[in-house]
C-alpha cells in the first residue's frame, strides 16, 4: 500500500469536470473503495490501499455525478503481491517475545544494511507494519503476560531490535503499541536498553523520541496515508495527495449481479464520510 497509482483516461472516457472518479478493489475478504484527484484531462492518481494478502484482485473505475448513478468506466486485475519487506514485518511481528528468535535477529548488526541502505529499509518494513492485521492481543513485549512486567528480567525486545538498526520509523511504530513504552525500560544480556542503545550508537533522533513522553510521527511520514478513526470501518487519508480510503470487509465471497452494485455502496459512503471529517475540520479550526 501507499504508492501512487496512476490512471490514463480514454478518448472516449474524458468527462467534464463535475465527474467524480472513485476506484474499488473487491478482494476476498477485504473491500477498498479509493478517491483519486485530476492531474489532467486524462489523467487521474490515487494511493494504492494496503491489503490483508497477497491475491489478485478486481478493480473498477466508477464515476460518480450528483443526482446521477455511479456508472463503471472500466475493469481490471490489480496484483497484490508479497515482498521481503512483507516478509520481514511478518517474521518480526510473530517473533514479539520470542528470544530465540529475537537474539537470532542480532546477526544483523554485524551484517546489517549499509547506512545507505537504512533509510530504505526502514520505510518498506515500517510500512508494511502498519497494514500487517495484528491480532488484538499483539504486544510488542509479546503474548505472554509474564513477559509484560519491566522486572521480569534481561530479555532481547522488539524495541531493542529497531533501535539497534536505527530504524526510526519501525521504532515510532512500536511506540504507539501495547507494549512499546514498557520496552523502553527493559535491560537486555548486555544490560541495555533501547534508551541507552540510542545514545550509545548516536542515534539521536530516535533517543529524542524515546525520551518524549507523546512524541509525534517522524516527518518522514508526511507523505504517508494515516488511519482516521471512524465507526466500524477504516479509514485511511493521504495527506499529501489528498486522498481517502475506505476499507470494509466483504460481506459476500460471491460475485454481486452486477458490478456497479459493488461501486454504489462503497462510493456513497466515502463520500458522507468525506464531508463529514470536513465538517469537523471546520469545527475543530
Amino acid at each position: 500500500g501507499d504508492c501512487v497509482v496512476t490512471v490514463l483516461l480514454a478518448e472516449e472516457d474524458k468527462v467534464e469536470d463535475d465527474v467524480v472518479f472513485y476506484l474499488v478493489f473487491s478482494g476476498s475478504t477485504l473491500h477498498h473503495c479509493t478517491s483519486t484527484r485530476k492531474i489532467s484531462a486524462d489523467t487521474l492518481e490515487t494511493i494504492a490501499p494496503g491489503h490483508d494478502c497477497c491475491e489478485t484482485v478486481k478493480v473498477l473505475l466508477c464515476a460518480s455525478k450528483e443526482g446521477l448513478p455511479v456508472f463503471v468506466v472500466a475493469e481490471e486485475d490489480f496484483h497484490f503481491i508479497q515482498d521481503e519487506a512483507y516478509d520481514a514485518a511478518q517474521f518480526l511481528a510473530t517473533s514479539a517475545g520470542n528470544q530465540q528468535a529475537l537474539n537470532f535477529t542480532r546477526f544483523l548488526d554485524r551484517s546489517g544494511p549499509p547506512s545507505g541502505d537504512v533509510n530504505s529499509l526502514d520505510e518498506k518494513v515500517a510500512l508494511a507494519f502498519r497494514h500487517l492485521k495484528l491480532p488484538a492481543e499483539w504486544n510488542v513485549l509479546g503474548t505472554d503476560q509474564t513477559l509484560h512486567a519491566t522486572d521480569g528480567g534481561p530479555r532481547e525486545t522488539l524495541m531493542h531490535f529497531a533501535v539497534r538498526l536505527g530504524l526510526l520509523r519501525l521504532t515510532w511504530f512500536l511506540l504507539q503499541k501495547p507494549g512499546g513504552r514498557g520496552a523502553l525500560s527493559i535491560h537486555n544480556q548486555e544490560g541495555a536498553t533501547p534508551v541507552s542503545l540510542a545514545l550509545e550508537r548516536g542515534y539521536h533522533k530516535i533517543h529524542q523520541l524515546l525520551e518524549r513522553e507523546n512524541a509525534g510521527e517522524p516527518d518522514s511520514w508526511s507523505s504517508l496515508s494515516y488511519e482516521i478513526p471512524y465507526e466500524d470501518c477504516s479509514v485511511r487519508h493521504h495527506r499529501e495527495r489528498d486522498i481517502y480510503t475506505l476499507t470494509s470487509e466483504s460481506e459476500s465471497h460471491h460475485e454481486p449481479p452486477f458490478p456497479g452494485d459493488t461501486c454504489t455502496g462503497h462510493i456513497f459512503k466515502l463520500r458522507n464520510i468525506q464531508q463529514q471529517l470536513m465538517v469537523r475540520k471546520k469545527v475543530s479550526a
